[in-house]
């Protein structure tokens, strides 16, 4: 079942509600993760929460409750809601202030964590592989706002989703301001090209992911090199595998980007097998 914890209640899905006035929803004054479970555990939940605070940190918001306690709600939230399989959404916002800018009208900061499933593409496209575009959307200047805050303003990647949904693809890959590729739109990408195993660095702008950093060491503990570099669509266009990952996502497989095929047009064996491995992990 759907349940929600809110500001220390337990709620279904229709009496969970936040107020107007909210700077979480008046300015997307916030931050918040997204959790997998499996097996009734929360993968890498001390991972997850130690981002949050560190998201919350990096913006001046003051999380109520300690690292300890949350985890511990989390864990409780689990069992409440009988999930065996599912997805969590922690968001933590500014809280209720007023309708001018100023944090200080907030007096404190509210927790809202989401307890329920998501599946954000059919089950074949993990054999088929996606079809992606190139937004025209780019990400935010890193310097304008850290893309390292996991922050409630997402609007450039909703617009950059709005254009894969309008050109009939599954996502979207999002660039710099220089051209360079960062992200998908709530995805890391990784490239397999002669031997080797590449993805976007920090600096390049986008969100480092914590399935990101699990597919790393996968990868090194099966002796494929990998290397943190920046990347163009040249790159990606001439790969002989790519792949997306992402707490929904998992190990995703690309098919096609801009009307080239990346590869042999489907899943391909290092993709295959570093998602073998990754669902090994998570349930064993």
């Amino acid at each position: 079942m759907t349940l929600i914890y809110l500001d220390g209640q337990w709620l279904d899905k229709a009496s969970a509600k936040v107020s107007v006035f909210d700077h979480g929803l008046l300015y997307g004054d916030g931050v918040f993760e997204g959790m997998r479970v499996y097996g009734g555990r929360t993968f890498k939940l001390a991972e997850h929460v130690a981002r949050l605070y560190d998201s919350a940190k990096a913006i001046l918001l003051d999380v109520p409750i300690s690292r300890e306690e949350m985890i511990r709600v989390t864990d409780e939230g689990v069992k409440r809601a009988g999930l065996s399989e599912g997805y969590l959404r922690h968001v933590i916002t500014r809280g209720v202030g007023d309708l001018g800018l100023d944090p200080r009208k907030c007096p404190r900061a509210s927790i809202i964590i989401i307890f329920d499933t998501i599946a954000i593409w059919p089950a074949e496209r993990y054999e088929q592989g996606l079809t992606l575009i190139t937004a025209g959307t780019p990400i935010n200047h890193r310097e304008a706002l850290s893309p390292r805050v996991k922050s409630l303003n997402y609007l450039n990647h909703i617009m950059a989703k709005v254009e894969a949904t309008n050109a009939g693809a599954d996502d979207a890959i999002m660039l710099d301001t220089a051209g360079h590729i960062a992200e998908a739109t709530g995805m890391n990408l990784f490239l397999w090209k002669q031997g080797v195993l590449s993805t976007p660095p920090a600096y390049a702008g986008q969100l480092l992911g914590v399935t990101r950093d699990t597919v790393i060491a996968l990868a090194g503990e099966a002796g494929y090199p990998v290397r943190e570099t920046m990347l163009n669509r040249y790159d990606l266009y001439t790969a002989d595998e790519a792949f997306l990952t992402g707490t929904a996502a998992e190990v995703a497989p690309i098919r096609m980007v801009d009307g080239r095929v990346i590869g042999a047009g489907k899943a391909g064996p290092v993709t295959r097998d570093l998602r073998a491995r990754f669902l090994k992990l998570v349930r064993g």
